[in-house]
């Protein structure tokens, strides 16, 4: 029977107080009764209007309708048609933004939860089916994948399932690009994402880490040193950006990616277990207002911090961050310290963070983004008491690769052009997610990860 709540039915969720102490997972999933009383929200919608807003065409209406069914493994086994990494996605894909926006129960109350249900059909899987992977028969063609992120491992995947030789090479020791050094385990656990790039590997997907493209390996070798028929690019946007304001070399100081690297990568929140320890201390401002601005002050306020500070010059509705990120940092204790700008970054005699300096702001006129331009209050210049300051305010693509390769055409901002399949100006090589873009979605470099593994296959083929 249908279920015509306006509401989504809720997910249960650690306390505030208590998960802001700890590194389990904030979402604690839906049970059987919860999944299927959401999936009997969904109106089935002939034109799939939810299908739309997903960038790797997931079949929104027939997975859920399996869910309110009971077929929790036929609703993964359709899911999974499309999409190389359910549990990943159904946790931190901005649905909100894409299919659920699209969806009609959204016209009158609240859209039907399709990450929550995805999620769902994902952990049940993983908890009850022993997956049997066949590998594809080998077709004879080679194929070298840069980056073993969301990307590269989408392309990776569906490559392997036309029979295709492929080899992803990582920069670092472990698999996974942000979904492991940029994502904390309270978002995302990293046994979850290890479980998907294990699916990969029985897939036949070979990956060779602490390999950098460009360092150990030139591009140009890949084709001809190692023999591969085409390249993808999925080597993410990894550079942090900073503010060029005084202070920024003080003891401290970090980039948004170098703390959220020794948290998750390497486990600094499980220090001394794990040696790579973290300075945190009392006062943390974060500068910046994205979802890895909130994934550093969350994670901030877990080790231990007792003033965590979003510091960001634009408003509240500005805030770029998904909402659910957001509302989950105020139930947590963060502060927002909004329409406020950083000057100059304090130090101590021995070279530490002792404070910063802000200004205050108002918001004047729409930019060329679309939101309006901040602008500086004459005499508001204070000091904001913080010893430690993490810097996220946006990363761009490595050079490495672009410095060392050729004929390779780039923009202004480094990332790599391509065209709509993925295509760059070289023959046979081929790029996508925050390659290209810039820093943008897990959903998006998948779906540009999917994309170019079917230019790939209509290349050679």
């Amino acid at each position: 029977m249908a279920n015509m709540s306006l509401e989504k039915t809720p997910m249960p969720e650690q306390a505030p107080d208590i998960r802001n102490k700890n590194f389990l997972e904030v979402a604690e999933g839906y049970t059987e009764e919860m999944a299927k009383n959401e999936a009997a929200r969904c109106l089935n919608c002939k034109n799939k209007p939810c299908m739309s807003g997903c960038p790797v065409s997931v079949k929104i209406p027939e997975f859920i309708s399996l869910v309110a069914e009971g077929d929790f493994e036929g609703a993964y086994e359709k899911v999974k048609e499309t999409n190389a990494l359910p549990a990943v996605c159904g946790r931190v894909c901005p649905q909100e933004s894409q299919c659920e926006s699209k969806c009609v129960r959204a016209i009158k109350g609240e859209s039907v939860g399709i990450g929550r249900l995805e999620r769902f059909v994902a952990d049940y899987h993983m908890k009850n089916t022993e997956e049997k992977i066949q590998k594809a028969a080998p077709n004879g063609k080679k194929v070298a994948v840069v980056g073993s992120g969301p990307s590269g491992l989408t392309c990776a995947g569906d490559l392997a399932k036309l029979g295709y030789d492929v080899t992803v090479f990582e920069a670092f020791h472990t698999a996974g690009g942000v979904l492991m050094y940029g994502i904390p385990e309270f978002r995302l656990p990293k046994d979850i994402v290890q479980k998907e790039i294990n699916v990969l590997k029985e897939m036949g997907v070979k990956i060779e880490t602490n390999t950098i493209i460009g360092k150990t390996i030139l591009l140009d070798e890949l084709k001809t040193e190692y023999g591969f028929d085409a390249i993808y690019i999925g080597s993410g946007a990894g550079l942090p950006s900073f503010m060029s304001i005084e202070g920024e070399s003080l003891n401290g100081v970090y980039s948004a990616n170098e703390f959220l690297t020794r948290v998750n990568l390497m486990k600094a929140y499980k220090f001394p277990e794990y040696d790579t320890p973290v300075y945190v201390g009392k006062s943390v401002a974060v500068l910046g207002g994205g979802n890895v601005a909130m994934d550093a002050a969350r994670s901030a306020k877990r080790l231990g911090a007792e003033k965590v500070y979003i510091v960001y010059r634009r408003g509240m509705e500005e805030l770029p961050a998904r909402a659910e990120e957001v509302h989950h940092a105020k139930e947590e204790g963060i502060i927002f310290q909004i329409l406020t700008n950083p000057t100059k970054i304090l130090g101590n005699d021995k070279g530490w963070v002792s404070g910063m300096e802000v200004v205050d702001m108002e918001l004047g006129e729409l930019d060329a983004s679309g939101r309006r331009r901040p602008i500086k209050k004459e005499g508001s210049e204070h000091i904001l008491d913080v010893d430690t300051v993490i810097v996220a305010i946006g990363q761009t693509p490595n050079p490495l690769i672009k410095n060392t390769t050729a004929g390779l055409d780039t923009n202004e901002r480094g990332c790599i052009i391509a065209d709509e399949t993925g295509k760059t100006s070289l023959d046979a090589v081929y790029a996508g997610g925050d390659a290209v873009t810039g820093a943008a979605t897990v959903i998006l470099a998948m779906g540009a990860g999917k994309t170019a593994a079917e230019a790939i296959d209509k290349l050679l083929s």
